[in-house]
């Protein structure tokens, strides 16, 4: 059963918004994570196994470019140049690696979404979910009846199923969804990777605490990676920057990050005693104490967020608002 060294690897994220090849910055974006990861594992040694970056640490995220604008500069071919780089930057450093980016899908021309990939230390993709809860991003949910038409519903929510553990991806605000987090450990998901560009605080943040609720409900080991700093926009570059932690299925912090570019969220994970606490009848065994049937009969009832919303095409920014406001007045009884 195994055990190794995972880690948060917190990186600098240097938005190409204002970039005039923007294409040439993520190359230059791609570089980075080689030399990190290299030098990463020469600092850990030969234990580190798992490498999770952080949320969108190739471009960062979209202003005020529309669908067909970011989708032009930023949105990477699943085949395309840079996850060729990255899954040869996974082969040579002997991991398996979790990225974070916005790519295309030749089945939906007009749409991008943000994907997780992890590629395994053979150079293959052997993950890609594409997020499912985002404000203003679509999702496979907005293109719902095609989108599981053409993946299915394990296409939807993969767990890969690796020598190290069954991985799985939640990524960014998404670990405040326990749904997510929640069906991804009853298909098998042992370590959720998260990906993730969040505000750092001192003190316990909404998502700190759900990265801890996250690992106690699940018995799950969770590695978050958050942003070593932004650059090339005007938030302020240390709103984001660091945090980077490792929590155990306690919800115990194993690890974590100071601000700046660090290696140093990065601890042993042993799945082997994961696997022996989720065997154990007990209280704290939460998984196996779930009433699956209720919670479908009684989610069937409410009418919130509508699949399909994008299944003809691109809207602009301020139609996932009006989605919002509708689905807040049907939730609450005023529409």
């Amino acid at each position: 059963m195994p055990h190794f060294t995972a880690l948060a690897l917190q990186l600098e994220t240097r938005a190409v918004n204002g970039v005039a090849d923007p294409r040439a910055a993520i190359m230059a974006a791609v570089g980075r994570v080689d030399e990190r990861v290299g030098g990463s594992k020469a600092w850990l040694g030969p234990e580190l196994r798992l490498v999770v970056l952080p949320e969108y640490v190739l471009t960062g995220f979209p202003a005020r470019e529309g669908f067909a604008e970011w989708r032009a500069r930023v949105a990477l071919d699943p085949d395309g140049p840079e996850y060729r780089e990255l899954a040869a930057i996974a082969a040579r450093h002997a991991v398996f690696l979790c990225v974070n980016a916005y790519e295309r899908d030749e089945h939906f021309p007009e749409l991008y979404f943000q994907a997780s990939v992890i590629f395994s230390p053979g150079g293959e993709a052997v993950l890609r979910y594409r997020r499912l809860h985002s404000m203003f991003t679509p999702t496979p949910y907005d293109v719902w009846e095609r989108y599981l038409e053409i993946y299915g519903i394990d296409g939807v929510l993969p767990v890969a199923r690796t020598e190290i553990g069954n991985l799985a991806v939640v990524a960014s605000e998404e670990i405040l969804m326990p749904e997510l987090a929640r069906v991804l450990a009853l298909r098998g998901a042992e370590v959720l990777c998260h990906p993730t560009s969040e505000v750092s605080s001192p003190v316990l943040t909404p998502k700190a605490i759900a990265r801890r609720a996250r690992a106690v409900e699940n018995l799950a080991y969770v590695v978050s990676a958050n942003s070593g700093g932004l650059a090339g926009i005007a938030i302020p570059g240390d709103s984001t920057n660091g945090g980077s932690e490792v929590i155990d299925t306690q919800g115990r912090v194993l690890a974590q990050a100071g601000p700046g570019e660090s290696l140093v969220a990065a601890a042993e994970l042993d799945v082997a005693a994961l696997r022996r606490l989720r065997r154990r009848p007990g209280m704290g065994n939460l998984p196996s104490r779930v009433k699956t049937g209720l919670w479908a009969e009684e989610y069937a009832r409410h009418d919130v967020e509508r699949p399909d919303g994008l299944s003809d095409g691109a809207r602009d920014r301020s139609w996932f608002r009006a989605r919002q406001v509708e689905a807040i007045a049907r939730l609450y009884g005023e529409g």
